[in-house]
């Protein structure tokens, strides 16, 4: 199949080279440079959205923001001006995080252009996307789901149809709630172990054990330890993301009293210029208020 990919970034390149792994022909748009390894897979190169757009099937998106997808879909020789009608119905898959508001919108849009319109984001990271494990989040039509399923599955594991158009993006923004959470709880766990004398190291192994066992413990806690926060997924990006959260739900009514909490532990670290790292960094604005830093192990 002729597979478009927009966004060949830390996610978005070893996701497209799945796909080329798979044995599907690429086309391929960036504004930067493109990757060696896309490159070595034969990618054929693009010179914009639109390009990509007429010459592939089913074009996926991974971008880091609601208007960077807008631009890219709608923009000057956006996806939207090369979805001419053909003999196959043409698919946009954006597996971007972005917001769920905005994502009906651009469906409606794409759907009006003759084409279809998927919104699948994703979960696992940059170790995620290189071991083709993401968690994928989907709304849209069944029908269109399942002619994209086989695509989905050369790039991750636990693929669900939550909904409609928007209901991926709803189920990401959750997903997000919960991570950031689970981060500034075992930040606090740990950084409460080591200032009362504890070896941080020798806490988290003993509470793998227990009920208090997570991904994000296991994971997360001993990059807090070991002091690793070189970015699998940026602050700056889970910042995004709770404040996509918060804005919808201001527009909901609903009050997310943690999720502004975490919200405001990451702006913390963005303030002392920490946003390009890791998001289990989350634990130095912590530290920052504590006058202590979690001990490594």
């Amino acid at each position: 199949m002729n597979i478009g990919f927009i966004g060949l970034g830390i996610m978005g390149t070893p996701m497209a080279l799945h796909l080329a792994a798979a044995g599907h022909t690429l086309h391929v748009y960036t504004r930067s440079a493109l990757p060696e390894a896309i490159t070595a897979a034969s990618a054929l190169a693009c010179a914009n959205a639109a390009e990509v757009a007429r010459r592939a099937e089913v074009i996926f998106l991974m971008l880091p923001d609601t208007p960077d997808v807008e631009a890219v879909l709608f923009g000057e020789q956006g996806v939207a001006a090369g979805l001419q009608a053909g003999a196959v119905r043409k698919v946009v898959v954006d597996m971007s995080s972005i917001s769920p508001m905005a994502t009906k919108a651009f469906a409606q849009k794409i759907n009006a252009l003759g084409a279809d319109y998927i919104d699948a984001p994703v979960s696992g990271g940059e170790v995620g996307a290189k071991a083709a494990s993401l968690t994928i989040m989907c709304g849209g039509d069944e029908a269109v789901f399942e002619r994209v399923r086989p695509l989905l599955e050369a790039m991750g594991k636990n693929i669900t149809l939550v909904g409609g158009n928007g209901d991926g993006q709803t189920t990401k923004v959750a997903n997000q709630i919960i991570v950031a959470l689970n981060i500034a709880a075992v930040g606090e766990a740990l950084l409460f172990a080591s200032k009362a004398g504890a070896d941080p190291a020798k806490v988290r192994q003993a509470l793998m054990g227990g009920f208090a066992a997570s991904r994000i413990l296991e994971v997360h806690g001993e990059r807090m330890i070991k002091r690793t926060f070189k970015p699998g997924f940026r602050i700056k990006l889970h910042q995004k993301d709770l404040n996509l959260a918060l804005q919808g739900a201001k527009e909901l009514g609903v009050a997310l009293p943690q999720t502004a909490g975490a919200a405001q532990l990451m702006q913390t670290c963005a303030a002392n210029g920490m946003a390009e790292l890791d998001h289990s960094a989350l634990v130095k604005a912590l530290e920052l208020m504590a006058g202590h830093e979690v001990a490594k192990g």
